[in-house]
C-alpha cells in the first residue's frame, strides 16, 4: 500500500528529472553551436589564420563523447532495430572510413567560409544545408516531396540566393570581392555536403548496419570522429601550418593565454552541441532535437550584429526570417510523419502477439 501512495511521487520526480535533463541538453545546443561559431570567427578577426586549425578543433575533443554512453536509455530504446545479419568488420570501417573523410573535407570547407564571410551571412547560408539533405534525401532514401518540404526547398534557396545579392552591395574591392566569392562556394558546398552526409547516415543505418539504435549511433559518431581528426592532423602538418602557429600565438591581438583558450574553448562547445543533440534525439525525439536547433539560427546573425557590429541591412534580415520559416515548414512535415507513424504503431499494438 505504501509503495503504491508513493508511486505518483516517484512519478512526478522522475517527469522533473526528465525535463531537467531535456533543459540542460537544449541549452547545451543552444549555446553550443553559437558559441562555438562566434570563437571560429574571433580566432580570425584577431589574427588567427590557420583553416586547418579551426576545422581540427571541431573534432579533436570527440573523447568528451564517451560520457554520453552514461546517458540512461529507456528499456525498449528509441530507434529502430531489425533482427538480421548483422554485416561484416570490414563493411562497418568502410563506412566509419569513407563518412570520417568527408566529415572531415565538409568541416574544413566550413572554415574557409568563416574566414572569408561574415559570420551572420555564413550562418544563414548554412541553413541551406536542410534544404540539401531534403534533395539527397529524395533520391537516396525515398523521401517524399510533400508540400511541406517543396515550400522548405524554396524558402532555403531564397533565403541563400538573398545573401549573394548581400555580399556584391556589402563589399567593393576585387579582393574582398574574390574571398568573399570563396567564402560563398565553400560554405554552399559544405552545407551540400553535409545534407549528402545526413542521408548517407541514414541510409547506411536503413540498409547495411540495419540498426538505430544508442549504440550504433554513438559508435558512428565516436568512429567518424576519430577517423575525422586523424586526416585533419595530417593536413595540419602537410599545408606547414603547425610550423606557424607559434608565430600566429604571439601575434594574436588578445594574447597567448586567450588564443589558447579560445581554441580549447571552441573545441569544448562543438562536443557540447554533439552531446546535447544526441541526448535530446534520446529524451524526447529526432524531431525535437532539429526543432531547437533551428530555434538557434536567429542567435548567431544578432550576436554578431552586438559582438562584431555586424551590419543586419534589410536583405539579410529577410533571408533570416525566410530561413526560420523554410525551417518551421520542415519541421512540420516531420511532425506530421512522426504523428502518423505513432498512430499506426498504437493501431498495431490492438493486434495480439
Amino acid at each position: 500500500m505504501e509503495d503504491i501512495a508513493d508511486q505518483p511521487r516517484i512519478n512526478s520526480r522522475r517527469r522533473y528529472c526528465h525535463w531537467l535533463l531535456v533543459a540542460m541538453y537544449a541549452v547545451f545546443v543552444l549555446l553550443g553551436h553559437s558559441a562555438a561559431t562566434l570563437l571560429g570567427r574571433l580566432y580570425y578577426e584577431k589574427g588567427g589564420k590557420s583553416k586547418w586549425m579551426v576545422t581540427l578543433v571541431q573534432h579533436v575533443t570527440f573523447p568528451i563523447l564517451l560520457l554520453c554512453y552514461c546517458i540512461p536509455t529507456p528499456k525498449n530504446p528509441i530507434g529502430n532495430s531489425i533482427n538480421s545479419e548483422k554485416p561484416s568488420a570490414l563493411v562497418v570501417a568502410f563506412i566509419y572510413v569513407s563518412l570520417g573523410l568527408f566529415e572531415a573535407l565538409n568541416c574544413y570547407l566550413f572554415s574557409m567560409g568563416l574566414q572569408y564571410l561574415p559570420v551572420s551571412t555564413y550562418s544563414l547560408i548554412g541553413s541551406s544545408e536542410l534544404a540539401f539533405n531534403a534533395f539527397f534525401s529524395f533520391f537516396i532514401n525515398s523521401m517524399k516531396f510533400t508540400p511541406y518540404i517543396i515550400n522548405s526547398l524554396l524558402l532555403l534557396t531564397i533565403s541563400s540566393t538573398l545573401l549573394v545579392f548581400q555580399t556584391k552591395t556589402e563589399h567593393s574591392t576585387e579582393i574582398s570581392k574574390k574571398n568573399h566569392a570563396i567564402g560563398l562556394i565553400c560554405t554552399l558546398a559544405a552545407s551540400a555536403g553535409e545534407g549528402l552526409l545526413l542521408s548517407v547516415r541514414q541510409f547506411a543505418f536503413e540498409k547495411v548496419l540495419k540498426k538505430e539504435t544508442f549504440k550504433v549511433i554513438m559508435d558512428m559518431i565516436i568512429c567518424e570522429s576519430l577517423v575525422a581528426t586523424c586526416v585533419i592532423l595530417v593536413g595540419l602538418f602537410a599545408s606547414g601550418e603547425w610550423d606557424r602557429l607559434h608565430e600566429e600565438m604571439e601575434e594574436f591581438e588578445l594574447g597567448k593565454a586567450s588564443y589558447l583558450l579560445n581554441l580549447i574553448f571552441t573545441a569544448i562547445n562543438w562536443q557540447l552541441y554533439c552531446i546535447g543533440c544526441v541526448g535530446l534525439v534520446f529524451e524526447v525525439s529526432s524531431l525535437f532535437s532539429n526543432s531547437i536547433s533551428a530555434l538557434g539560427l536567429p542567435i548567431v546573425p544578432i550576436s554578431a550584429v552586438i559582438i562584431f557590429h555586424e551590419k543586419m541591412q534589410g536583405i539579410k534580415a529577410i533571408s533570416m526570417v525566410l530561413a526560420l520559416w523554410g525551417f518551421i515548414s520542415y519541421l512540420y512535415h516531420h511532425y506530421l510523419d512522426d504523428r502518423n507513424s505513432n498512430t499506426e504503431s498504437r493501431n498495431d499494438g490492438h493486434v495480439p502477439n
